[in-house]
C-alpha cells in the first residue's frame, strides 16, 4: 500500500471533518509567513547595528531600533502562540473524531463477518487486537503528523524557499537541491527497512497472542509446573523482537547521520556562498544570518523527517493488516431474506460435507439426517465426532462445503440470519458471561423481558434461590459466580428467550448431581412441543429423546431410537455401555 492509496482510504474518515482541516491549513498558513519574520528582522537588525557602529552614532538611537524590533518579535511571538494552539487543537480534535470513528466502524465491521473469519489461523484474538490497536493508532499517528507536524513545516519551508530564491537565486538554488538528496536517502532507509518492520509486526502479533494464551490457561500451567516453558517461549519471542527492533534502530542511525550531514553541508554552502556575496558588495552583512535563518526554516523538515518518515512506514505496515480486516467482505456473514410467520422445526440435512478454514482435514462429510419438529434429536458419539461442528451449522456460524440444510422445507441460505437464531435457544458446554450483573447476563437473551419474566427463567434454570440469599441480589456481578452457577445463567438466559428450536450442547457438564437433576427437570418442561436438539454424555437425557443420531468420524453411522441401536450390539451400544461402566451402574443399582 502507498501513501496515496492510504490517504484515499482515510479521506472517507476525514471528510466529516473537513472544516477542522480548513482551519487546520489557515493557521498553517498564517504561521508559516509568522515563521519568516525573525529572519528578517535579524537582517535589519545585523544591518542597522552595523551601520550605527560604522558612523558611531548616538546610543539613544540605537536603543530605539532595539525597542522597535523587540516590540515585533515579541507581538510575533503572541501571534504564533495562538497560531500554534490552534492548528495542534484542531489537529489533534481532527485526530481524536477519526480515531474514534475507525474504532467504531472496525468493531462493527468485525461484527458482521462469519465464525469462518475469527476460527481462522491468522485472525485469533491476540493478533486481531494487536491488528487493530496497531492500525488505529498507526493511521491517526498518520493524521497527526500530516496535519500537526508536516504540512506546517512544509509550509514553513516552501515560504522560505520563495523568500530565498527572492533574495538571490544562487543561495535558493542550494537551498532547493538539498532537499531531493535528503528524500532520496531517506527512500534508501525505508526500503531497507520495510522487510524488518514487516518481522517487528508479525513477532508483537505473536507476543500479544502468546500473552493471551498464557493467561487463558494460567490454571493448566501452574498445575503441569510449565512456568518455565512458558516463560522460555515468551523469551524467544521477546528476544527475535529486541534482536529485529536493534537492527532497525542501527540502520535507522546510520541514515540519520548520513542525513544529518547533508544538512550540515547544506549550512556550510549557504554561509560560503554568502559570505562571498557580501565581500563582493552584493550584499550586507545582515544577509549572512538572514539565508541562515531562512535555510533553517527549509531545512526544519528535514530534520524531523527521519521521525515522521518512520512512523508513517509503520502505519503503512499496520494499516494494511487494519485494512484487510476491514475490506474482508469475503467474510460477511451471508443472510437470506425469508421470515416466516411461524416455525415448525423441521431440519433436512442432504449430501452435506464441511471443512473447518485452515484445516485439510473434512470434519463432516456426507451428512443426511432428519430432524422432526416437536420431537428430541440426540447426537452420540466420542469427541471430534463432528457433534458440535453440525450445530454450528444449522445456526448458520458456518456454511457446508457442499450439500443443502434446509428448515421446514426451505434452504437454510433463504432465511434472515438474525430471524433464524432469534427463533434458536442455545446452551453449550461452557457459555459465556458477560462483565455486568447477573440481571443483564439473563436479559442478553431477551432485552425486553419484564423483571417477572426473568425471574421466571432463574426459577425455571433453579437458580433463583441462591440469588435471593446474595447481598444484592440480581444486581450481583455475574463473573464472581461458581462456574455451575454461571452454567444456569446460561440456561435462564435460554429460557428467558423461550424459542421454538432448542441446541444443548452439554448443557449440565459443568453442574453437581443435585443440579444437573434439577436442570434436567427444567429442560424437560421447555423441550414440550419444540425441536430439541441435544449433544449428551447423560445416559437419562439420551435414552429420553426420540431419535438418535450416532457420529463417527464425522460421519453418521447409526440412527433410531435407544432400543433399536442398543440391541444392535454396535457403535451406539459400545458407547452406551462404556458410559454406563464409567458412572458404576451395576454399583449404583444396587443402592437404588
Amino acid at each position: 500500500m502507498t501513501l496515496v492509496q492510504l490517504f484515499k482510504k482515510i479521506s472517507s474518515y476525514i471528510k466529516p471533518y473537513k472544516w477542522l482541516l480548513v482551519l487546520a491549513l489557515i493557521l498553517t498558513f498564517i504561521g508559516s509567513l509568522a515563521a519568516q519574520v525573525n529572519a528578517w528582522v535579524l537582517r535589519y537588525t545585523v544591518d542597522k547595528v552595523n551601520d550605527l557602529t560604522v558612523s558611531e552614532r548616538a546610543f539613544n538611537e540605537g536603543l530605539s531600533i532595539l525597542g522597535t524590533i523587540s516590540a515585533i518579535l515579541i507581538g510575533k511571538e503572541i501571534i504564533n502562540s495562538f497560531i500554534q494552539f490552534g492548528q495542534k487543537y484542531y489537529g489533534e480534535r481532527l485526530r481524536i473524531l477519526v480515531a474514534r470513528d475507525l474504532a467504531q466502524d472496525i468493531i462493527d465491521r468485525i461484527l458482521t463477518y462469519r465464525l469462518a473469519f475469527f476460527s481462522s489461523g491468522g485472525n485469533k484474538s491476540g493478533k486481531l487486537q494487536t491488528r487493530i490497536d496497531r492500525g488505529i493508532e498507526s493511521l491517526t499517528r498518520l493524521i497527526q503528523n500530516f496535519f500537526i507536524d508536516i504540512l506546517p513545516l512544509f509550509a514553513n519551508s516552501a515560504v522560505a524557499l520563495i523568500v530565498m530564491f527572492n533574495a538571490n537565486f544562487y543561495v535558493g538554488l542550494v537551498g532547493s537541491s538539498i532537499i531531493p538528496i535528503y528524500f532520496y536517502v531517506s527512500w534508501l532507509q525505508a526500503k531497507k527497512l520495510r522487510g524488518a518492520r514487516r518481522k517487528i509486526k508479525d513477532l508483537r502479533e505473536n507476543k500479544s497472542q502468546g500473552i493471551i494464551t498464557i493467561l487463558d490457561s494460567i490454571t493448566v500451567i501452574k498445575f503441569f509446573i510449565r512456568e518455565d516453558m512458558e516463560g522460555a517461549r515468551q523469551l524467544a519471542l521477546q528476544n527475535s523482537l529486541t534482536e529485529t527492533q536493534l537492527k532497525t534502530r542501527r540502520i535507522s542511525f546510520l541514515f540519520d547521520g548520513i542525513k544529518s550531514f547533508i544538512e550540515q553541508i547544506g549550512v556550510v554552502i549557504i554561509i560560503i556562498l554568502t559570505v562571498f556575496f557580501v565581500l563582493r558588495g552584493e550584499m550586507t552583512i545582515g544577509a549572512i544570518m538572514f539565508h541562515i535563518l531562512l535555510f533553517n526554516n527549509v531545512s526544519a523538515p528535514i530534520r524531523q523527517l527521519h521521525r515522521i518518515y518512520d512512523e508513517m512506514n509503520d502505519a503503512l505496515i499496520y494499516s494494511e493488516s487494519f485494512f484487510q480486516i476491514m475490506e474482508a467482505g469475503h467474510q460477511v456473514e451471508s443472510s437470506g431474506s425469508y421470515k416466516p410467520n411461524k416455525i415448525s422445526g423441521k431440519f433436512e440435512i442432504k449430501d452435506m460435507n464441511f471443512t473447518y478454514p485452515d484445516n485439510d482435514l473434512r470434519t463432516l462429510e456426507d451428512i443426511n439426517m432428519v430432524i422432526e419438529p416437536n420431537k428430541i434429536t440426540a447426537l452420540v458419539g466420542l469427541s471430534g465426532a463432528g457433534k458440535s461442528t453440525l450445530i454450528n451449522l444449522l445456526d448458520k456460524f458456518y456454511l457446508p462445503d457442499s450439500g443443502e440444510i434446509t428448515l421446514d422445507g426451505r434452504s437454510l441460505d433463504d432465511y434472515d440470519t438474525a430471524y433464524l437464531r432469534d427463533n434458536i435457544g442455545l446452551v453449550l458446554q461452557k457459555n459465556h458471561i458477560f462483565n455486568g450483573t447477573i440481571l443483564e447476563n439473563i436479559r442478553y437473551g431477551n432485552p425486553d423481558a419484564s423483571m417477572e419474566e426473568v425471574i421466571e427463567a432463574s426459577v425455571k434454570a433453579y437458580l433463583h434461590g441462591q440469588i435471593e440469599k446474595m447481598p444484592d441480589g440480581y444486581d450481583t456481578p455475574a463473573t464472581s459466580l461458581s462456574g455451575g452457577q454461571q452454567q444456569k445463567i446460561a440456561i435462564a438466559r435460554m429460557f428467558s428467550k423461550n424459542p421454538p428450536i432448542i441446541f444443548l450442547d452439554e448443557p449440565t457438564a459443568s453442574l453437581d448431581a443435585i443440579s444437573t437433576q434439577q436442570i434436567k427437570e427444567g429442560l424437560d418442561a421447555i423441550k414440550k412441543d419444540r425441536t430439541v436438539i441435544i449433544i449428551s454424555h447423560s445416559i437419562s437425557q439420551i435414552v429420553d429423546s426420540d431419535v438418535i443420531y450416532v457420529m463417527k468420524d464425522g460421519r453418521v453411522v447409526e440412527s433410531g431410537t435407544h432400543d433399536e441401536l442398543y440391541v444392535k450390539e454396535v457403535t451406539y451400544r459400545e458407547i452406551f455401555d462404556s458410559m454406563a461402566k464409567s458412572m458404576n451402574l451395576d454399583k449404583i443399582s444396587g443402592y437404588v
